[in-house]
């Protein structure tokens, strides 16, 4: 009874052995590759949308060769490939990466907006677009965050081929978020919470001068003004309203 038993035991053993083996040879294609091999593989299947299999050949890369001019672009290419894959924490890791390692790369720049991007697309999945969001998250704290990376990197570099695009994300961003703040403050208003309602009114007239939403927010300051009791402060918002926007003066009288 043992012999027939130990031969069971003995080919399960075999068999394993031989899938595993399999497994690490399939797993391990690129033995013998040069870093250019690799490099132009990856880029390849970039292209070609094989997000996945682009990024574990660049990791495979800038692990097997860390001191060859390959790694470097790497890194960089290893982050877009994460954002086209739909894993943005990942892409955020890796741009940070890449800037502190490379802090006077030649596509630093270029960092910096595909950071902004990322943060840019963030929430934009199918539950996102399909399902109505809450109260909470109109802080947009990601879109903050594309705010400040696209500022950075007009301020950085004014005159970078990206510049162009990211001022106009950058108004579209100003535009949303002052939006937002407001959204919040009427929000805060409807509860009986004025004075949050009137920071809110404040911090989108400071921060977001010129959207759309500023109008919006100069009347949700003189109601909420006027429920605090601040009356004069009310009286004159009241005043920039009408000076810069006669038509909607009327709106924040009622």
């Amino acid at each position: 009874m043992k012999k027939p038993l130990f031969k069971i035991a003995a080919l399960i053993v075999l068999s394993l052995s031989l899938a595993a083996c399999s497994s690490l040879k399939n797993k391990d294609k690129t033995r013998g590759w040069s870093a250019n091999k690799i490099y132009q593989e990856a880029k390849s299947n970039l292209h070609e949308g094989d997000y996945e299999e682009a990024i574990e050949l660049y990791e495979t890369l800038e692990a097997r060769y860390p001191l060859g001019r390959f790694a470097q672009q790497a890194q960089l290419e290893t982050a877009y490939a994460y954002y086209k894959f739909e894993e943005p924490d990942s892409a955020l890791d890796a741009i940070d990466r890449y800037v502190r390692m490379n802090p006077r790369a030649k596509n630093i720049d270029y960092a910096l907006y595909l950071r902004g991007l990322v943060n840019f697309t963030r929430g934009n999945s199918f539950v996102d677009r399909f399902l109505p969001r809450s109260i909470a998250d109109l802080d947009n704290v990601r879109q903050k965050e594309s705010f400040h990376d696209f500022s950075n990197l007009l301020t950085r570099y004014p005159n970078s081929k990206y510049a162009g695009e990211a001022q106009m994300r950058l108004q579209h961003l100003r535009n949303a978020l002052a939006q937002s703040e407001v959204n919040v403050g009427k929000y805060y208003m409807q509860r009986g919470a004025y004075l949050a309602a009137f920071n809110r009114a404040e911090y989108t007239i400071k921060h977001y001068q010129n959207a759309p939403a500023v109008v919006d927010a100069l009347v949700l300051k003189i109601k909420s003004a006027r429920k605090l009791g601040k009356n004069d402060l009310a009286t004159a918002s009241l005043r920039v309203l009408k000076t810069n926007y006669p038509n909607r003066a009327s709106k924040a009288i009622k």
